[in-house]
């Protein structure tokens, strides 16, 4: 079982990597700080008068200030319980509450510390008032102030605070320096620290790979020169400085990339092309530079970046906006650091994607990804291999046949074939077993294929109606001559069908002749005979087989030259239902409409001329599905009273294919 990929540092660094040696801390240049220190000086003195004044107007209090006439009055009425006096100042509390007086400063609406001012010419005899009516005169302030210090002290924690707040952003626009627009606050924040290997931990090679010996083969040479660069300097020659692997989902791509890495002994960077994509135009470039100069700095070394065009499509000529122009800028600049290598270096990019046709020409000229490597799903041989990596840690009974499922699994690439032995694991375990049996298997490619199983409780006359249905499918690819042999049909309901009739080839196919696609389409309009014939109606179960029929036709009229009309000639491109009102002239898409219907008119007669003269054998079927429920491969042709030829295998050819299946649902059939 291959290694997972190690997990990022930080959710801010947009790759991957293992093997690399610990990162050493970067010697970051002095710069100075922006503005200089003469622009922090000026603003720190200004916020330090703001601050005293500030300071100043709340240091105030609420005590309000009285006019002398009204302290001489409170004096007076025996009112005053101290005062504190420097020089015509005088301070003083009340013993009861007054109305604070009109034109006070105070926002209270009763007084008792108050403050006032002495005039100078006054000769009222204050001394001779206070100690008549036992005024206290104290030694301290009655209104207690904060002392300058605590004044000073607390102007200044706005200007600490400014600095503090002005030395973190000039160090954050410091270490984003270079990364362009976007590259501070918004782009990468630190220098990345690639994840080291445990020492001892098994890395990715190419025993982990299977089924793809071909492709194997083109990358050697990658780890060859890795290995031993000196011996290519001596003769002068340079490794490719990119190299494109183009292929279906799950082929094993980056599995592949990660293996020759780990073959090579060298620092591997994996990336997907989205996570360099930012709101801000600038970040991609800048995450793109940054991953490079890592890579240098290890080298030799791998980087891999996956899903590549999602950045890599062919650039447009108008303008760009928004995250469009990010895309072409992260574009150009892998395109720029590319172009940097002076193939002594020793990185060597690797660069996956589902959709090379897509990709623009100046990523995947000479001197930039300039080998192209297609990687295929495996034939029955490397189906075989990939399952026993898989199942290297799955206990497995004495009665599994790994050839055997390997045989019926044509088209499956790694990953579904990893997803199924995971799924006859999984079964295992609820059936509390020790081992996984051939049982298991077979039951999870069921699952995997044709869906899960539906507690759908059907009516008979619906139920009959499905029986013949499946019938008329299977007893269709049972007599028509090269078509492909029935596995399994069914009546229980799986997934989004009423009923499944699966078929997949004795050996895989390379090609197809217009016999047999004919006869795919035959077996699929089945479905549909079969109703027509029993009971004079036909139902929305055919929608599924209807598309599949829709599709084999007009790839035989408008794409494989199949049509004497039309010609040798591809009149509509592999994804005509996108662009299919755009890439002829009306009047071949009427024509190519013409001999599509046409084509199928003839499969359709011939499948009700068939079951007509094959009747028995029909209904046959029918009632052992409404019996059962299921048929096997073996019991179908029994039942049927068809003799299944079988062919040696072992000497026919090993090109894969996908099989071929017919689902069947009211309306709503999904083709798995």
């Amino acid at each position: 079982m291959a290694n997972p990929v190690p997990p990022r540092d930080r959710t801010d660094q947009p790759w991957r990597s293992e093997g690399a040696p610990p990162p050493q801390p970067a010697k970051m240049p002095r710069k100075k700080m922006p503005g200089g220190w003469g622009g922090l000086i000026l603003t720190a003195l200004i916020v330090y008068l703001i601050a005293n004044l500030a300071l100043s107007f709340f240091n105030q209090g609420n005590e309000p200030t009285i006019s002398y006439t009204e302290f001489s009055k409170q004096v007076a009425d025996n009112n005053v319980d101290k005062i504190y006096s420097k020089g015509d100042a005088i301070q003083g509390q009340l013993k009861k509450e007054q109305p604070t007086p009109d034109g006070s400063d105070s926002s209270s609406k009763n007084y008792t510390k108050f403050k006032t001012q002495r005039p100078s010419f006054a000769d009222d005899n204050l001394w001779a008032n206070l100690e008549k009516h036992n005024v206290t005169v104290t030694a301290s302030p009655v209104v207690q102030e904060r002392s300058f210090l605590a004044n000073l002290l607390i102007s200044l924690a706005p200007m600490f605070l400014l600095v503090v707040l002005w030395i973190f952003i000039a160090r954050r626009m410091r270490q984003g320096m270079g990364g362009g627009m976007g590259g501070g606050m918004l782009g990468r924040k630190q220098p990345p620290k690639p994840v080291e290997l445990e020492p001892g931990m098994q890395r990715t090679t190419f025993a982990d790979v299977a089924g793809i010996d071909e492709v194997q083969g083109e990358l050697s040479d990658v780890v060859d020169f890795l290995k031993n660069p000196d011996a290519y300097r001596e003769m002068g020659a340079k490794m490719p400085r990119g190299v494109l692997l183009s292929g279906p989902p799950g082929t094993g791509k980056t599995l592949l990339a990660r293996a020759v890495a780990g073959e090579a002994g060298v620092p591997f960077f994996s990336a997907s092309a989205s996570e360099f994509i930012e709101m801000i135009v600038g970040v991609g470039a800048s995450r793109v530079r940054e991953l490079f100069a890592e890579a240098r700095k290890v080298a030799p070394s791998i980087i891999f970046i996956d899903e590549i065009d999602t950045i890599g499509r062919a650039r447009g000529g108008g303008s760009a906006m928004g995250g469009h122009d990010e895309r072409e800028q992260t574009l150009n600049q892998i395109l720029t650091e590319m172009d940097g290598f002076s193939g002594s270096e020793g990185v060597i990019v690797i660069a996956a994607t589902n959709r090379a046709d897509v990709l623009d020409p100046a990523l995947t000229r000479p001197g930039r990804f300039d080998r192209v490597v297609t990687v295929s799903p495996p034939d029955r041989g490397g189906r075989e291999a990939i399952l026993r990596i898989h199942t290297r840690q799955i206990p497995l009974a004495p009665d599994v046949d790994l050839l055997q499922v390997a045989r019926t699994t044509p088209g499956m690439t790694g990953a579904d074939l990893a997803n199924l032995t995971n799924e006859a694991a999984l079964l295992a375990v609820k059936r509390q077993q020790k081992e996984v049996t051939q049982t298991d298997l077979s039951q999870a490619l069921e699952k995997v294929q044709l869906g899960a199983e539906r507690p759908l409780v059907m009516p008979d006359e619906e139920r009959r109606r499905t029986a013949y249905h499946e019938s008329g499918h299977a007893l269709l690819g049972m007599l028509q001559p090269g078509a492909d042999p029935v596995r399994k049909i069914t009546i229980v309901p799986r997934g989004r069908a009423l009923g499944v009739t699966l078929s997949t080839p004795d050996i895989d196919r390379y090609a197809y002749t217009e016999e047999y696609l004919r006869g795919r389409i035959i077996g699929a309009l089945g479905g549909m005979a079969a109703e027509q014939v029993v009971y004079g109606v036909v139902t929305t179960g055919a929608e599924n087989d209807l598309e599949q029929v829709t599709n084999i036709a007009r790839g035989m009229v408008a794409r494989w030259g199949m049509s004497d009309r039309i010609g040798r000639l591809s009149a509509l491109p592999s994804d005509a239902q996108q662009a299919y009102g755009l890439s002829a002239a009306p009047h071949t898409l009427d024509t190519i409409d013409h001999e599509m219907r046409r084509i199928v008119d003839e499969c359709y007669e011939e499948a009700c001329a068939k079951l007509r003269d094959h009747r028995g054998q029909l209904d046959a079927l029918a009632a052992a599905l409404l019996a059962n429920e299921t048929l096997d491969e073996a019991e179908a042709y029994r039942v049927a009273g068809v003799i299944r030829l079988t062919k040696d295998e072992e000497t026919q050819g090993t090109q894969g294919t996908e099989g071929t299946q017919d689902t069947d649902g009211q309306g709503t059939a999904t083709d798995h």
